[in-house]
């Protein structure tokens, strides 16, 4: 395969996280479907190609063995497809729905942000992904969920394990072993807050799946399991695109600028950076039958990574694809949050807490900025993100 796939054969996962963009492009003009030797799988990278995959569950399913997301979390809405798959997401679909969000939990977000914005506005300056980004989804999740705030500790541990093996294409069995080992803490956990009489609130989602009648209810072990993959899925995206949209605003002074004096512009801004440096760079496939994608064949049972990155980046779709340019027309049709059967249930969820969370942060910290030099490049070619943002304002 090395001879027909000279560029995908070439590719080192392990170097593709400092700059995945570079590989992208060459992947996307020169071997839009290429077979990756070291992770066994086909890279997909263009537009259509990655949009016409999601969206076909029948020929391109999410359940395998060897798949990271089945293999660090089982079954649930993201690992199974048909009727199983809409009957667990219809049954979480709740919290996530654009009035909920809008009604019930912007007003608890916006009270949240300002509380770690407390914590750190004297300062002048912080390192904000592990002050801020990386707690505030994770509060907004127990919130959701109808948890406690002493379970922020615990959830921020699991998810590091979490990440680690979603991103474990070398299959290192000590990866492996610490998220198994989380999954049954959290499983326990989260079992336990289930099970304690009146301990849940009853606006929480939890209190919703238990009150739902009894012949469409979740049963106890697919609530955990979804719960897994709700928890997981709403905090890395969060701490994600904050991150790298403040990075997409220094880079682009005078986008920022106007949106100092124009907060309306933020839902654009937010867009733009979900498809310019995607959160989640790609989504995970199995083949059930022989099928040809671009031309190439591909055998059933073999694996296809769809590169969300890379389709957000295609010229063929977006015009001087490269650019950071909030006023693109056809902004709708990035990727970031997949698309098909398995968009991301979160997503209205995911855009509220970053729009409200920059806001909050330009209004309270004043002429913020980041520094540069001090804040590290985004990288990962699985998750994309800076690994520290440092932030700076007048006092």
């Amino acid at each position: 395969m090395s001879e027909a796939w000279p560029i995908g054969a070439a590719i080192e996962p392990a170097t593709l996280g400092a700059d995945p963009y570079a590989a992208w492009s060459r992947l996307r003009e020169h071997e839009p479907v290429s077979w990756v030797q070291q992770l066994g799988m086909f890279y997909v990278t263009r537009h259509e190609d990655v949009a016409a995959i999601l969206k076909d569950h029948e020929t391109f399913a999410v359940g395998a063995d060897d798949m990271l997301v089945y293999d660090t979390f089982g079954r649930h809405m993201m690992t199974i497809d048909g009727p199983e798959q809409v009957r667990m997401r219809l049954a979480l679909r709740g919290p996530f729905a654009p009035k909920s969000v809008r009604e019930r939990l912007e007003s608890q977000i916006a009270a949240m942000v300002d509380r770690l914005i407390d914590d750190f506005r004297a300062a002048g300056s912080i390192e904000l992904r592990r002050a801020f980004a990386c707690r505030l989804p994770v509060q907004v999740m127990l919130s959701v969920f109808g948890l406690p705030a002493e379970d922020e500790t615990l959830l921020r541990r699991w998810y590091d394990a979490f990440e680690a093996a979603l991103a474990n294409y070398t299959w290192d069995p000590q990866v492996r072993a610490r998220a198994k080992s989380c999954v049954g803490e959290f499983k326990a956990h989260m079992r336990a807050r289930l099970n304690a009489p009146g301990a849940l609130p009853r606006a929480s989602l939890f209190a919703a799946l238990l009150e739902t009648p009894a012949d469409v209810r979740l049963n106890e072990e697919e609530i955990l399991q979804n719960a897994l993959i709700i928890f997981f899925g709403g905090i890395s995206t969060v701490e994600a695109l904050i991150l790298n949209t403040l990075y997409a605003l220094a880079l682009h002074r005078e986008v920022m600028e106007r949106v100092r004096t124009d907060r309306e512009a933020l839902v654009r801004v937010v867009e733009e950076s979900a498809r310019w440096l995607s959160p989640v760079q790609a989504a995970t496939r199995v083949v059930t039958r022989d099928v040809e994608v671009a031309g190439v064949a591909i055998k059933s049972g073999s694996l296809i990574n769809c590169i969300l990155g890379s389709a957000n980046r295609d010229p063929r779709v977006f015009a001087d694809a490269d650019a950071f340019n909030i006023d693109r027309e056809n902004l709708s049709r990035h990727l970031a949050f997949a698309t098909g059967p398995h968009t991301c249930l979160g997503s209205n969820l995911a855009r509220a807490e970053v729009r409200i969370a920059l806001s909050r942060l330009m209004d309270r910290l004043p002429n913020c900025n980041v520094d540069l030099e001090k804040t590290a490049r985004p990288s990962g070619y699985e998750f994309l993100q800076p690994s520290a943002l440092v932030l700076r304002w007048r006092v």
